[in-house]
């Protein structure tokens, strides 16, 4: 069914096309009165399609997911070390 009601939207583009082209956020009705630009909506827009999918994570865990895998072999190789040197010393 199709209503003869107008919208007003936001589209961003995908920086990563290889699963999703575009995000649409439609406006609120009473959200283009509020004295805000378009630039601002734009920039909410990609700010909220950009921390969507990270499930309302904090801070350190989003700078915990974001390391390099190779972070993850060094800490774990130096831990290793460490326990092997603590072993041999005690």
């Amino acid at each position: 069914m199709v209503k003869g009601i107008s919208r007003r939207v936001v589209v961003v583009d995908s920086p990563d096309q290889r699963f999703f082209e575009q995000a649409i956020f439609i406006l609120r009705s009473d959200a283009a009165g509020e004295g805000v630009s378009a630039r601002q909506l734009v920039d909410e827009a990609r700010q909220v399609a950009r921390n969507y999918g990270g499930g309302g994570r904090g801070r350190f865990s989003r700078l915990w997911g974001d390391l390099n895998p190779a972070v993850y072999t060094l800490m774990g190789a130096g831990a290793t070390g460490l326990l092997w040197m603590i072993a041999a010393l005690g």
